[in-house]
């Protein structure tokens, strides 16, 4: 669908738009921005407390599960996504050591999970060419391992 577009890419991008949208809106601390929460009444009686912040992580933790599946393609469109990946983890690591609002642990998770989708992008895709250069045809048609 999105092809070789890094879905990690959305949760850097819904954080720069809720710290700079923050921001606009009069509210400059971001770890304040983060810990608003809300309950949801658990049916054990239990009222279990979630922040906005929780909701950043579990986002990304999806958004990385789906890169993690693409890597398992190998394709020319493939190769594009694991280098816009690299960019997103570089412009996030950047955002992170340098911009003011971004030195949370909820922006920290985001980052290494970028850098997680980088490194297992890279992964798989090395593995499953080495995978696909291990067959060598074999006579009549059939393959075999070497």
């Amino acid at each position: 669908m999105l092809g070789p577009f890094p879905i990690i890419l959305i949760a850097v991008v819904l954080y720069n738009l809720t710290l700079f949208g923050g921001a606009a809106a009069g509210q400059h601390d971001m770890a304040a921005i983060l810990a608003q929460s809300f309950t949801i009444n658990m049916f054990s009686g239990d009222g279990w407390k979630v922040t906005l912040g929780d909701l950043f992580v579990t986002l990304s933790l999806a958004f990385l599960f789906v890169e993690v599946i693409k890597a398992t393609r190998s394709s020319s469109r493939a190769i594009l996504n694991h280098a816009l990946s690299m960019l997103t983890f570089i412009g996030a690591l950047a955002e992170f050591l340098v911009l003011k609002g971004f030195g949370t642990s909820v922006f920290f998770f985001i980052t290494a999970m970028c850098l997680f989708d980088v490194v297992a992008g890279y992964t798989i895709s090395i593995i499953t060419a080495r995978r696909d250069l291990e067959l060598r045809p074999r006579e009549y048609g059939t393959y075999e391992r070497e």
